[in-house]
């Protein structure tokens, strides 16, 4: 038995297939959903996505969204999303260097915090090229 899972962003689909397994990034932790879920609706954290369509992991950097679960289908609806294969390595790294700089430059509350959302988004990138790499 399979789910079908579905990644959407706001300008496109990013997967629509079905799957064995995944590991969804929520923000009250990760969850893993198999065959016959329970229903739930869930707020989704900037992380990782873990899919088994077959006997292989692969990843997806996620930023934020919301998930639906029921009847074996998954519907993922999120601010953006990368396979972990698309990311181009050198730039991600790049992108988390500029991130970590400007956080320690940000000055006052709003700086801080827009700059920790970006380290966040930049780690996620990295990790899932990591993950998606093993």
């Amino acid at each position: 038995m399979t789910l079908n899972l579905c990644v959407l962003t706001p300008n496109r689909i990013i997967w629509d297939s079905e799957v064995k397994e995944i590991i969804l990034s929520t923000n009250s932790g990760q969850i893993g959903v198999l065959p016959n879920h329970a229903p739930i609706a869930t707020a989704v954290d900037i992380g990782i996505l873990r899919i088994r369509p077959n006997d292989q992991w692969l990843a997806m950097a996620l930023m934020g969204g919301f998930a639906r679960i029921g009847n074996n289908e998954i519907t993922v609806l999120v601010n953006d999303a990368e396979r972990g294969s698309d990311i181009d390595p050198e730039e991600a790294q790049r992108t988390l260097e500029i991130a970590e700089a400007n956080l320690s430059r940000a000055e006052g509350k709003r700086q801080a915090i827009e700059a920790n959302l970006a380290l966040r988004r930049a780690r996620i990138r990295v990790e899932a090229i990591n993950v998606s790499s093993r």
